[in-house]
């Protein structure tokens, strides 16, 4: 159903000359965006853009050129010096010269009859490429580019340079792109022409052949207008995607979820704690959404520790007041069963019944709930992925919580709500996201932000201390131990690697043991579910003092009387994995401290990182810091989950033009709702651009 008009750029990169297979899978390894997973199409390429220039444009003669210097030269190849029969590691050279000097052109392991084609003597050619000196004598080791004075314009003055992979040279890359460019097809404007105008932004075309052909150095760079045209039809067509998934699931229209407030007393009058004004305002959004005719679909963004998971339990008491069921989907076994161990006993004092349902069910019990779900004898369902299964089936399925929404996508939101009649939908996230980035990411979903920590939670007292001083720790440990403490010890990897030369946990736990016998245990993403769980269990009983583990125990693991957390090699995280882990402590009554250790010397965002994370508890503040660091990257992990990263667009130079896409959308929308119009009709070759295949097919479904 794809418009024929876009057919030569969804080819794929094998129809162009000189890719096949192998320069193919090369070519995939560095298209950005969401190309993993399927074949690599033409126009994949034209979003593959430059990230810097090499300045080909001074050519001061052979005697003025300085070391080092990237220059292009008019020469005179003179004579020929082969390299000796049989003597291989001897350079052939080449010398040639102009009205200034002598250079010589050196070649290793070159073939004779190609140097004699392509610099035969007496011919005036242009050379480019890095100058060097010895001892006076001027050489360029392979030149970048030697062409005749008659090919003199297929010389770049400023040549794109693109991101490479092993295997694959940057000739090769420009070629193909190159090609893919020539694909582009003639494409109506989507784009409101006022606001082109007014911005100084060229049409589609010209701005991508300006980011790969440049003619000044401030072209490519993301501030530029030609790279702000392309980085708007992105947010646009990520936004109108977005808004068509939104409206799709508003159509499902939802069924009002009211109830009569037993259950909910009966949850409250369990807990410990009385909830925060946030969490407060947050019920009273949902129980409003819930009972709309409106579906709901609120994403509930809380800090570490914020109390999210008492938000959602009181929305699934809720729903099951209304005679619906609840199910709440994690991202790992682990997190599954620590909502379950949270959330069991609060249901039975409401006498409400709890199932889990991850992949370690098997057999019989397996069937059992499934037969528990489908007849309705199970209130709340916690579980993984696999939710998503089709043997799970719902007697009545009226309100979907998932929680760490950044490792699921879009679509799966999607695919989580045919498992019931238009089910309410609740996303939970402990990983704090800019303001900007929830729009891009999450601009279908209404938002409700918990910005407090629950009552009687101590701050944590975060300090930075050297690699150096590790054995003072391992001391002033000793005494936290014999207090009654425990310690969680985090380390980047699992093992010894080669290519790092990190503390594994292994290696660390190994170390430790020798210090404190098994009062120290170990925990890493390599070891099966039952083995894991059993390192928590013996951890949470105090079997355990000291919890050795990677990142696995970044997000959902709830050890209250945990009061120290020590991160290795802190250095190599980012400020919200950071902020993730250092969540794992403070969660008690009692004072809780943060280290990290670092091994110097420290380049600039990482000492900045280091000096957020001793400054501010806020996660927040946190989020926007880590924003500033590294941009959008991999904020959400975009690169592991659903969630659609950005081929062209840049967050931290762009987001200016986030909301004006988001409005734009909305705009769209509001007066064309199926793009029926001429301009919708080419905004729909604007999602079809930019990999939104999905949105265009939630049209033709109305």
């Amino acid at each position: 159903m794809r418009p024929s008009l876009l057919d030569p750029l969804f080819a794929p990169v094998t129809t162009l000359d000189g890719v096949g297979t192998k320069v193919a899978d090369l070519l995939a390894n560095i298209v950005p965006g969401d190309a993993a997973g399927r074949e690599l199409r033409v126009g994949d390429l034209i979003f593959v853009l430059p990230h810097s220039l090499i300045d080909r444009r001074n050519r001061p003669g052979i005697a003025n050129a300085p070391e080092g210097a990237i220059v292009t030269l008019e020469v005179t190849v003179g004579r020929h010096h082969p390299s000796p029969q049989g003597r291989r590691n001897v350079p052939y050279r080449v010398f040639a010269f102009d009205d200034t000097g002598e250079i010589s052109l050196t070649f290793f392991h070159a073939r004779a009859p190609w140097i004699e084609k392509i610099l035969p003597e007496g011919e005036k050619v242009l050379v480019s490429g890095r100058m060097e000196w010895f001892n006076g004598r001027a050489s360029m080791v392979h030149p970048d580019f030697i062409v005749p004075l008659s090919e003199a314009h297929t010389l770049p003055a400023l040549e794109p340079v693109y991101p490479l992979t092993a295997g694959l040279s940057a000739k090769v890359l420009r070629r193909a792109i190159g090609q893919s460019l020539e694909r582009l097809p003639d494409m109506p404007e989507w784009q409101d022409a006022a606001f082109l105008s007014r911005n100084g932004m060229p049409p589609f075309a010209d701005a991508l052949k300006r980011l790969h052909d440049p003619q000044t150095p401030e072209d490519v760079q993301p501030e530029s207008p030609f790279w702000r045209r392309i980085a708007y039809d992105e947010f646009l067509a990520g936004q109108l995607s977005l808004a068509l998934v939104r409206a799709k699931v508003k159509r499902l229209s939802g069924r009002p979820l009211t109830g009569d407030g037993r259950l909910e007393r009966k949850i409250r009058a369990a807990l410990p704690y009385t909830l925060t004004g946030a969490q407060e305002e947050a019920v009273k959004d949902i129980h409003a959404d819930l009972g709309s005719t409106e579906r709901m679909v609120r994403l509930l963004q809380g800090d570490v520790g914020a109390g999210k998971t008492v938000v959602a339990l009181l929305a699934m008491a809720r729903a099951a007041e209304a005679g619906g069921q609840s199910s709440l989907m994690a991202p790992t076994e682990i997190l599954a069963r620590q909502h379950a161990a949270t959330i069991t006993p609060l249901a039975q004092a409401a006498g409400l019944s709890v199932a889990v349902l991850t992949g370690r069910e098997k057999g019989k019990e397996r069937q059992r709930i499934l037969d528990d779900i489908a007849s309705g004898a199970v209130d709340f369902v916690i579980g993984t992925h696999a939710l998503f299964q089709e043997t799970v089936q719902f007697r009545d399925l009226a309100l979907a919580v998932v929680d760490e929404q950044h490792r699921f996508g879009v679509h799966q939101r999607l695919a989580m709500t045919a498992k019931g009649n238009a089910p309410d939908m609740l996303v939970m996230t402990a990983t704090p996201i800019p303001r900007t980035l929830v729009l891009s990411a999450f601009g279908d979903m209404d938002v409700s932000r918990l910005t407090e920590k629950p009552a009687g939670r101590q701050p944590i007292r975060t300090v930075t201390l050297p690699v150096e001083r590790l054995p003072q720790l391992v001391d002033r440990l000793r005494k936290a131990l014999d207090e009654g403490q425990k310690v969680y010890w985090i380390c980047p990897l699992v093992d010894e690697s080669e290519e790092l030369p990190l503390m594994s946990a292994e290696d660390r736990h190994a170390s430790l043991q020798k210090v404190f016998g098994s009062a120290v245990g170990l925990i890493h993403g390599r070891m099966k579910a039952a083995e894991k769980d059993e390192a928590m269990r013996a951890f949470k009983a105090g079997e355990t003092r000291i919890l050795v583990g990677t990142t696995v125990v970044e997000v959902g693991v709830d050890v209250p009387d945990a009061t120290i957390i020590v991160i290795e090699h802190a250095e190599r995280f980012g400020l919200a994995q950071l902020h993730q882990l250092r969540g794992r402590v403070g969660r008690g009554a009692l004072a809780s401290s943060c280290v990290l250790v670092y091994k110097g010397p420290l380049g600039q965002t990482a000492t900045r990182r280091l000096e957020v994370m001793r400054e501010t508890e806020d996660g927040f503040v946190i989020a926007e810091e880590d924003l500033k660091l590294r941009g959008e990257g991999d904020l959400l992990g975009t690169k592991q989950s659903g969630t659609p990263g950005f081929r062209v667009a840049r967050i931290e130079a762009h987001v200016d033009l986030l909301q004006a896409a988001r409005d734009d959308a909305r705009l769209i929308l509001s007066r064309d709702p199926e793009l029926q119009t001429p301009r919708g009709e080419a905004l729909r070759l604007l999602l079809y651009l930019f990999g939104r295949d999905e949105a265009v097919r939630l049209l033709r479904a109305g």
